[in-house]
């Protein structure tokens, strides 16, 4: 048995040669996980700038870094990345393994579950650890891998009893960010990697060859990398003091301009539950809950939400929540601190123009 053996692993990805905040969350979950299972936590990270990255990645959490860095890494391609993992994997066997819920991380993720016969989880809102009983068996220490499911009806709690690594995908935000730690100490695990031949790489099966290279074969590097362009995000949901998100119930294009007013009277951002984005009334950009942002600003006012499953898990934690709705009954009420019944297009103005009373006074 490896010492790397039973470990709590993140995939980290680089942006600008800086881990992802999506990675570093990941991590300080890990160490969690990973002190409660009694094991170290490990970060695999790839390409440019990967060595770099170790003295950050250990303060939030990794107590090994797997460093493969290579020319052929520099930037993301499915082939080559689902071969550095899988045989990562196949050769220190961790128990968990944990992606961001990235285009990357999407990509990946399924193809390393798919080599590997294992089970994969996508878009998870929590993780824990917990005991599992099917049948006349008995499992301990399992990856709880929690999320909505049934259209949000539901919240999942998915195991994987028999096969590992057990696997999910994590969204930005999700998980909270660590500190860092500087006074940590971790080690620096180097992964060599080569191109090669079908016949040199049959060398290196991990099976035979466990401290040797990872080869990358001519498959691996079929797809040719010619250009990257990279769009910035136009809003910063993540880092806002201040969200005004408008639903559905703002009712079209034009009443969204409310939303916008409040916004700028308070100082705040935009945003959007996935209804008002789907009726094309505002970019995706801004979209908060599973499936887009998840904030903890000060102050989170939803204006005409009802408050699904997927939009209160991407916004329930944060520090004061107001919402407007004409339906008393709306899900939204059982999170919020604050609410008023009302038509928003009423209210609304009411709320800016007393918010600048108050600042002129």
């Amino acid at each position: 048995m490896s010492a790397t053996d039973g470990q709590v692993w993140v995939f980290v990805e680089l942006d600008g040669g800086r881990p992802a905040d999506v990675s570093l969350e990941l991590l300080g979950r890990a160490r969690e996980l990973a002190d409660r299972l009694g094991v170290p936590t490990g970060a695999v990270v790839a390409g440019a700038g990967s060595r770099d990255a170790e003295p950050l990645l250990v303060g939030v959490g990794a107590d090994c870094v797997f460093v493969a860095d290579h020319q052929a890494l520099d930037a993301y391609r499915a082939g080559p990345y689902a071969r550095l993992m899988t045989t990562l994997i196949r050769r220190h066997r961790p128990q968990i393994v944990l992606y961001g819920a990235t285009t990357t991380g999407r990509d990946l993720a399924p193809r390393v579950a798919s080599e590997l016969r294992a089970g994969l989880t996508a878009d998870c809102t929590d993780l824990q650890i917990g005991d599992h009983k099917m049948k006349d068996r008995s499992y301990e220490d399992l990856l709880y891998q929690i999320r909505p499911a049934f259209g949000g009806n539901i919240i999942a709690t998915i195991v994987c009893p028999e096969h590992r690594p057990q696997m999910a995908t994590v969204r930005e935000g999700v998980m909270r960010m660590p500190e860092s730690d500087e006074s940590r100490s971790g080690e620096l695990i180097e992964v060599a990697v080569d191109v090669g031949d079908d016949a040199t790489a049959a060398g290196s099966d991990p099976a035979v060859n466990g401290d040797g290279p990872i080869i990358l074969r001519p498959g691996d590097l079929a797809v040719e990398l010619l250009d990257r362009h990279k769009e910035e995000k136009r809003v910063d949901l993540k880092g806002a003091a201040v969200v005004v998100a408008g639903g559905i119930g703002v009712g079209s294009l034009e009443g969204f301009d409310l939303v916008h007013q409040l916004a700028d009277a308070l100082g705040g951002v935009v945003g959007a539950s996935r209804a008002a984005v789907d009726a094309g009334w505002i970019d995706r950009d801004h979209q908060v809950g599973q499936t887009g942002t998840t904030v903890r600003p000060r102050l989170y006012i939803a204006a005409g939400i009802s408050g699904s499953v997927q939009h209160r898990a991407g916004m329930d934690e944060s520090a004061r929540i107001l919402a407007i709705n004409d339906d008393p009954q709306a899900p939204i009420f059982s999170v919020a601190h604050y609410g008023i019944v009302g038509d928003l297009h009423e209210v609304i103005p009411r709320l800016i123009r007393a918010y600048r009373d108050k600042g002129a006074a």
